[in-house]
């Protein structure tokens, strides 16, 4: 036996012993396969700072998951801290996590402002006015100002992708994950458009990358898809369409980020996550988006009551999805979710339900938006 070989089955068996059932001794062509898989993961994790016995550090240097969610607070335990305690706090982990691999790392968060703010005053941050707020103000300098601002907080942080802005259409005032919380601009598609373009141009000066949200549009539901599937066939209109349209026309969009929502005028079965149609007949081939496509959070009661961890995985890819969005900060927080996803992905090629040109094509996406990383 070489002394080639004796290190390879040293490395094999220390795997087994540390990872356990997860970890197995693949061939060159199949290590590459799991490490393309596992950059189609964003996933959250518990800490606030990055040590060997924590889960993320493993799942960064063992099966290089593309990025990383941060949250302010545990929605599982209903505690705090989650991720984040003060500006020097962060910035520190964030840099950490960062080293790690050669790589870059997408570290994103949802920081829009308003009621969706994980950057609190209190952990030392400045205040930021939700986008409701600059939609009635409706001036350009404000937003720029709001939008410049926010780049310049996450990048002095670390943070290099951020789930806004949010292009959803106020259609229904009432929505209670939309309109009722202030996340829209407007209910005039070319104002949301004038917000959002502004947003993306000072993130993208900033070294941030925006994800505009959530495809095909979320304003008019009437229900929460943390909860479950909100059905907006009878309210959906083709106007929620024009932002992306546009934005995407401009070149303006590295980005998309799915909705839950189910909406038979585009798609009978599947709500719009999990949906062929949605995601690649309507995004990719209509509307020409040549960007990558990120689910929204999978941990969401209209993806788990209704699905299971193994049709999710497969149907959303199979659909389009690009990053799997696992935010382990749903109900339940799993420690093993990224071992668990990429052996189901990684199976599921191997038996040829999920086609390995798929992995190869997110794959390529993600390595080129990785590129445009400052």
């Amino acid at each position: 036996m070489t002394k080639k070989m004796i290190k390879r089955l040293i490395f094999c068996l220390f795997s087994l012993a540390t990872i356990g059932c997860f970890a197995q001794c693949y061939s060159p062509e199949d290590e590459e396969l799991r490490k393309k898989i596992g950059q189609m993961i964003l996933v959250g994790f518990r800490g606030t700072e990055l040590t060997t016995g924590n889960t993320i550090y493993r799942d960064i240097v063992d099966y290089n998951v593309g990025g990383v969610i941060l949250f302010e607070y545990d929605a599982p335990s209903g505690k705090r801290p989650r991720n984040i305690t003060s500006r020097l706090q962060l910035q520190k982990m964030c840099k950490d996590m960062q080293k790690l691999r050669k790589e870059k790392l997408l570290i994103s968060i949802d920081q829009e402002g308003g009621s969706v703010n994980r950057l609190k005053e209190k952990y030392g941050f400045p205040s930021f006015i939700s986008a409701q707020a600059m939609g009635v103000e409706n001036d350009p300098d404000t937003t720029m100002f709001y939008a410049a601002l926010t780049g310049k907080v996450l990048n002095s942080t670390g943070i290099n992708l951020n789930f806004a802005p949010c292009v959803d259409l106020n259609v229904n005032p009432k929505c209670p994950v939309i309109g009722k919380i202030g996340r829209s601009f407007s209910s005039d598609p070319m104002q949301v458009i004038k917000h959002a373009e502004i947003w993306i141009n000072e993130q993208r000066k900033h070294g941030v990358i925006s994800a505009i949200k959530h495809f095909p549009g979320h304003g008019s539901s009437n229900t929460d898809t943390h909860l479950g599937i909100a059905n907006v066939s009878k309210t959906w209109t083709k106007d929620e369409l024009i932002p992306y349209a546009k934005l995407i026309e401009k070149n303006n969009v590295d980005m998309i980020m799915t909705s839950h929502v189910f909406n038979a005028t585009i798609d009978s079965l599947y709500p719009a996550t999990l949906s062929y149609k949605t995601l690649t007949l309507l995004l990719r081939k209509q509307m020409n988006f040549n960007g990558v496509i990120i689910t929204d959070d999978l941990a969401m009661g209209a993806m788990t009551k209704h699905y299971s961890l193994d049709e999710i995985v497969e149907l959303s890819i199979l659909a389009g999805a690009d990053m799997l969005c696992l935010s382990n900060n749903g109900t339940v927080y799993d420690q093993d979710i990224v071992p668990k996803v990429i052996n189901i992905i990684y199976t599921k090629v191997k038996n040829g339900i999920i086609p390995e040109e798929r992995i190869n094509e997110s794959y390529l996406r993600i390595t080129n938006l990785k590129k445009k990383i400052k």
